[in-house]
């Protein structure tokens, strides 16, 4: 637990009145929630995000111990991570049980309002934080004045549509010299040494940054260079990136060569044989007869190989998140390089340690299927979520391949890669993707008139492993691969 007592101090400076404030009441958004301790008492925060002013932070509850404080700041989390409160119903009953009855009430007030999404909040939160420092440092950054934020619009603001365009650019550097020179033509000075530590003692990075609106930077040889484009749709819950309470993130396809690399089977290792697993059916018309009943759409070996490696690839590469992980939130990991977990819905973002190994099992279980030659077909939602992903990386896979394997012996058919097919033929449904869509924020209740509606069932983080009805359960008895 952290002593977060002096960081609010700093973030947070008193607030001061504005004569264009009323009495009237104001609704904010609870975007975190935050705990301080000091050796008598521990206080649980809600840090609020406001439509017409700074973020500010309001108390949830005070108590004696701090890890009542530290419990009850993890389930408003969970609350608001998964606009539900049922998912934290058993959690809230043994804690407000050990609370006095005011901070329990207080509590059990605040999990309903992290869930609705919508917090009250009194005017005064909205004014702008003042300097009582006449002489602020130079290396912070001076709050605007009120009257300057209309010079700072917000999405909703614009009547024209808003693109983002994220770049993603890596050089190697062939010549330092040259580089070092060419920065310098245009300006660039160097950091001070006290600055600059033994991993670039010449500030390499400062030199290249400075040059990259060139098509070829000095002294260096360009790796990659991806670019991604998106509207920010406000119906979409976007903003722009100065008002923005979540990082800016983009996920650009990267790792393939050296993953694929990494996990050949070692010289020895059993694969399955899935041109015996997947027989290639032929037909006496070819294919040419497009009325033909018997030629159906088949898993042709090539396709059940690809998706059994990268189902296996999937499934390590959650282990090796899990593991890395263990019970943390996802928004709260201190790393940007998770593979698979940040792929997920964002309702799954507060998951645990054992939920995560379950979901890398899920991986596991399809390949399993496959490599006893049955269609992988889902039997629980978490394994739906596991065959998307795969499907969605198996072309990419195949293309990247650096050297002819095993899998260019195996017969070649007309259905070879057909993933659309796979898409169609292999789920009973999609609605686990409509937990990506952030206009269906309650899709996952069976409670919510929409989920009803389309007869989606629950979709909720707990109900992820719950076997479909017209399945067989999976052995429990069959462990973990690792």
């Amino acid at each position: 637990m952290r002593d977060l007592s002096g960081a609010y101090a700093a973030l947070f400076p008193p607030l001061f009145w504005s004569p264009a404030m009323t009495s009237s009441p104001y609704v904010a958004r609870a975007i975190d929630f935050l705990c301080e301790h000091t050796s008598s008492k521990s206080r649980v925060l809600a840090l609020l995000a406001h439509n017409n002013g700074p973020s500010s932070l309001t108390a949830v509850l005070t108590c004696k111990d701090p890890e009542h404080a530290y419990e009850a700041t993890g389930i408003l989390r969970r609350a608001l991570a998964l606009r539900d409160t049922t998912a934290v119903d058993g959690e809230l009953a043994a804690l407000t049980a050990q609370l006095p009855h005011a901070p329990a009430g207080s509590l059990r007030q605040a999990v309903t309002r992290a869930a609705s999404g919508t917090w009250p909040a009194d005017p005064a939160t909205l004014l702008m934080a003042s300097d009582p420092d006449p002489d602020p440092c130079d290396d912070e950054p001076d709050s605007p004045p009120p009257g300057e934020l209309a010079d700072h619009p917000r999405l909703k603001d614009l009547t024209g549509k808003v693109v983002r365009i994220t770049h993603l650019r890596e050089f190697h550097v062939t010549d330092e010299d040259a580089l070092l020179r060419a920065a310098a033509s245009r300006g660039w000075e160097p950091l001070p040494a006290s600055e600059l530590g033994d991993d670039d003692p010449r500030d390499l990075a400062g030199a290249v940054i400075t040059l990259t609106e060139d098509s070829d930077v000095a002294g260096t040889q360009t790796l990659e260079d991806q670019s991604s484009a998106e509207l920010l749709s406000v119906e979409d819950g976007d903003e722009l990136t100065d008002w923005s309470t979540a990082p800016v993130v983009t996920r650009f396809v990267h790792g393939w060569r050296l993953r694929h690399q990494r996990k050949r089977p070692e010289a020895g290792e059993q694969t399955p044989n899935f041109a015996a697993l997947f027989t290639v059916r032929h037909c006496p018309c070819n294919g040419e007869d497009p009325e033909c009943e018997e030629c159906g759409w088949q898993l042709t070996p090539r396709t059940a190989d690809l998706l059994h490696a990268v189902l296996v690839l999937l499934a390590d590469q959650a282990y090796d998140d899990a593991q890395r992980l263990g019970d943390q939130f996802l928004p709260d990991a201190d790393s940007t390089g998770w593979e698979v977990f940040d792929r997920l819905p964002p309702l799954t973002w507060t998951a645990d340690h054992r939920w995560r190994r379950r979901m890398a099992r899920a991986f596991d279980d399809l390949a399993t299927d496959l490599a006893r030659g049955r269609w992988p077909e889902p039997t629980c939602t978490a394994e739906e979520m596991a065959l998307h992903l795969a499907i969605e990386d198996a072309p990419n896979y195949l293309q990247d391949q650096l050297e002819p394997d095993g899998h260019h012996t195996l017969p070649e058919h007309g259905d070879d890669y057909s993933w659309d097919s796979c898409s169609d033929l292999l789920f009973q449904d999609h609605d686990v993707l409509m937990l990506f869509n952030s206009k269906l924020s309650g899709i996952a209740d069976p409670e919510d008139p929409a989920n009803q509606s389309m007869g989606v069932g629950d979709l909720r983080v707990s109900a992820w492993f719950a076997p479909f009805g017209s399945h067989s359960v999976r052995d429990p008895r069959r462990g973990f691969r690792r």
